[in-house]
């Protein structure tokens, strides 16, 4: 046999052994990472639920998700292990890293306008708006009221 009839053979066998071995790989930080949980980090379950650990043990790890509620998981079930700063910008919404002089974004679009009056103050009462057409206002409202429609008897009108 020749080296050229072995080469797809010996590139397969390649591939799959970086295959697993990236796959060790990350199973080894994983395994790391789940160790190093200790009381009081946050952490991010496999489901997506966040919470604070409360005790570790061998296999299974006791989460505070809230007041009163405290929950038995599989250290498998731990997805990820959370900094301080990442777990309370998730779960309290604090940044610490906000510029306290940073640009806030209005309520309401008035401050957009440029001008430093109140949205209710810009509208005045001078001239009344109408939004209606212009031959109803010719003709009075009473001559509408008095029109009725006629009745016929069905005669031959109507067919």
């Amino acid at each position: 046999m020749s080296l050229l009839t072995l080469l797809p053979f010996i590139v397969l066998i390649g591939a799959m052994f970086l295959m697993t071995r990236s796959a060790k790989k990350k199973q080894q930080e994983a395994i790391e990472m789940r160790n190093q949980m200790q009381p009081g980090s946050g952490v991010r379950t496999i489901g997506g639920m966040y919470a604070t650990v409360k005790e570790v043990n061998e296999d299974t790890v006791l989460l505070d998700a809230g007041p009163g509620v405290d929950l038995m998981f599989a250290k498998n079930a731990i997805g990820a292990v959370l900094s301080d700063d990442e777990y309370n910008r998730i779960v309290h919404g604090i940044e610490h890293d906000l510029k306290s002089d940073a640009d806030v974004v209005p309520d309401d679009a008035s401050s957009l306008t440029g001008t430093d009056e109140p949205a209710d103050a810009a509208v005045s009462d001078d001239k009344p708006v109408d939004f209606g057409k212009k031959d109803a206002v010719d003709e009075p409202a009473d001559a509408k009221a008095d029109e009725q429609p006629k009745k016929t008897d069905g005669g031959s009108e109507a067919k």
